[in-house]
């Protein structure tokens, strides 16, 4: 299989397992931020080994300035968990996810302030396009109740701290996508440890059998494995392309919410899905430029 191929089939299978994380965190039965730790800690010690093993150091001298917009990234991370998680025991997963898919909007929004981009036309429709789809989602043409309100609310919560994680990125252009994943773990892991200290404490011990089987395939899987799948891929693959195939995970994400976990979505919220995600990928496709005679 040549390597593009490969890569190709590893951002695919990034996606599909990314996409499966709501029923798992569903039956984990320990607080939002406990479990947001308990991903990091996983995800650290797992991704540390993989970097240790393939021989990959950082270069920590390199880092400068960046090491503290790292720090904040990966605090923005661990906040970002907390909140989908929270999203995810108010509403449907489904909901939840389409909420978080905001992200990308946000940060089209937010670019031309602090990197000078140009907001053209198609920017601005399909930041319309897509808000008029969260405005469907949030239930004014059919809303379930009062929970789902807050579970939408929390998911746009996280699509706000996500959003701050990539802009952040963006400014951190001396580290290998792979190092500044595991530099944001280990931030996020100092900033939950006193998050969960005063808030829920530690409280492993009433997890049934079931929910140590989620936390360990959310921590290894969904974390550690994907996402050394994922960072290996994206070097060899077109950015766009990269973009396009990364819309799979909520695609994923709302056929087992509604086929397998049987929860209900109404025709407003998926006409609000589509708009939210087809214009979002419309956003992310650069065009052809138009050649001069």
């Amino acid at each position: 299989m040549k390597k593009a191929n490969r890569s190709q089939v590893l951002v695919i299978a990034s996606m599909v397992i990314f996409g499966t994380l709501g029923p798992f965190v569903r039956n984990i039965s320990v607080s939002s931020g406990e479990l947001a730790l308990y991903r990091a800690i996983l995800a650290a010690v797992l991704v540390g080994l993989f970097l240790t093993i393939t021989k990959q150091k950082i270069n920590f001298r390199a880092l400068g300035k960046e090491l503290l917009l790292l720090l904040i990234s990966g605090m923005a991370m661990g906040i970002n968990w907390i909140l989908l998680f929270e999203a995810y025991k108010y509403t449907t997963v489904s909901v939840a996810t389409l909420s978080y898919c905001f992200a990308p909007v946000i940060v089209t929004i937010v670019c031309p302030f602090f990197f000078k981009e140009k907001l053209g036309p198609k920017q601005i429709i399909c930041f319309i396009m897509s808000t008029i789809g969260i405005v469907m989602i949030t239930g004014i043409a059919g809303s379930k109740g009062g929970r789902d309100i807050i579970g939408i609310l929390f998911g746009l919560g996280a699509a706000v701290f996500y959003a701050s994680v990539i802009l952040l990125n963006k400014f951190i252009k001396k580290v290998e996508d792979l190092h500044r994943t595991f530099l944001q773990f280990i931030a996020a892991i100092i900033i939950l440890v006193p998050y969960v200290v005063f808030t829920s404490g530690v409280t492993l011990g009433t997890m049934n059998s079931t929910g140590w089987i989620c936390l360990l395939v959310v921590g290894i899987v969904h974390t550690s494995i994907t996402y050394c799948m994922y960072f290996t891929a994206i070097k060899d693959l077109p950015g766009q392309q990269t973009a396009i195939l990364s819309y799979i995970d909520p695609l994923v994400a709302v056929i087992i919410s509604v086929a397998v976990l049987g929860e209900a979505i109404t025709i407003p919220q998926i006409i609000g899905g589509v708009l939210i995600l087809g214009f979002t990928l419309l956003n992310e496709i650069k065009l052809p430029a138009k050649e001069t005679q």
